[in-house]
């Protein structure tokens, strides 16, 4: 009898410490503004990158109530839903979908999203367009015509990317015997003979692209030129130009004129200002921080935080970025800041 009521005296005193605990946390939340930055999957760039920034914000705002965490995703075109449902407050966005989601355009087509904005770009996917030597012609991106050619896997941001950079070209898959490769499988292929070259974006150096030189594959990184980059720029507004400094590859001993497009970490411009102020402003006065976290992140500089960018800045980062002293051409000025 008396074990019974310990035990519902047990029970009574149990019940009032979780609900004390309870309120306490729900008081301390109350005032709390939880971010979500949407990523990608957790092998990939994205996601490491995202929880490192939401690690810094976390870590120095919290006497500003900010509690941020990184959130994984299927990449860039589920991250533009997460924003539009409200779902995530920020995302990283791969910059043709980006300016395709702004514009309407390619997968986006009769599902603009006018409310999107851009807070920075992070780091920039540098094109590699590689081929044999003995394809190619001009040294430039026009050689890649009648090749069998990898644009990389299928559905991937890479066949996307590439395929809108041919079509600035005047091509079409039509034009190449198209392969659906990754990269370590495109460099393969080609030292066996069995592929002309392949379409190799990201951060340099790429370990791909290393391999290839390093194992002295008779093959070169293909340069750009103005012309074709205005072109494809006249497609989707997305690249801009990048050299590949002499000797990031081994035995390559001269500049290679490409182009990139950046990695953006974009919001919806119904977040409110100051917030978005204050996180730009963490980011930037951190980047020691964020470039313990991923190699890529050590592309992030406040001289490149608009390389690339062509989708509006929001208001908040538009703020930050005059008062740095950046030159923010007329096209990113948020259209609620006019």
């Amino acid at each position: 009898m008396i074990q019974k009521k310990w035990k519902i005296v047990i029970s009574i005193f149990t019940l009032v410490f979780i609900t004390i605990v309870g309120v306490q946390t729900a008081a301390e939340n109350k005032d709390k503004k939880f971010v979500s930055v949407a990523t990608a999957s957790t092998g990939g760039t994205y996601y490491p990158i995202g929880v490192g920034m939401a690690n810094v914000w976390s870590s120095h705002l919290k006497g500003e109530k900010i509690q941020a965490s990184g959130q994984s995703s299927a990449g860039s075109i589920e991250n533009i839903e997460l924003l539009r449902e409200g779902e995530a407050q920020l995302a990283i966005l791969q910059g043709l979908i980006s300016s395709q989601a702004y514009a309407g355009n390619g997968s986006f087509e009769g599902k603009r999203y006018e409310d999107l904005r851009t807070i920075s770009m992070l780091w920039p996917n540098v094109e590699h367009f590689v081929l044999m030597n003995d394809k190619v012609k001009t040294g430039t991106i026009d050689d890649i015509k009648g090749t069998g050619f990898s644009v990389g896997p299928q559905a991937s941001g890479t066949e996307q990317s590439t395929v809108v950079m041919m079509e600035g070209l005047g091509l079409t898959k039509k034009d190449i015997s198209p392969e659906y490769l990754g990269y370590s499988d495109t460099v393969s292929a080609m030292r066996d003979g069995r592929l002309d070259g392949g379409s190799l974006p990201a951060g340099i150096p790429i370990s791909a692209v290393t391999d290839m030189y390093a194992s002295n594959v008779k093959a070169s990184v293909l340069e750009v030129t103005d012309d074709q980059l205005d072109a494809i720029n006249a497609v989707s507004d997305t690249w801009y130009r990048f050299v590949i400094p002499a000797g990031t590859y081994p035995r390559v001993e001269t500049d290679i004129n490409t182009i990139a497009q950046p990695n953006l970490l974009s919001t919806t411009k119904e977040m409110d200002e100051e917030t978005i102020y204050i996180l730009t402003k963490t980011l930037y006065e951190n980047l020691d921080e964020m470039y313990e976290v991923h190699s890529s992140a050590k592309e992030m500089t406040l001289e490149t935080a608009l390389d690339g960018v062509s989708v509006p800045l929001h208001a908040g980062a538009y703020k930050y970025f005059k008062e740095a002293g950046l030159d923010i051409p007329e096209n990113l000025i948020p259209p609620e800041a006019k």
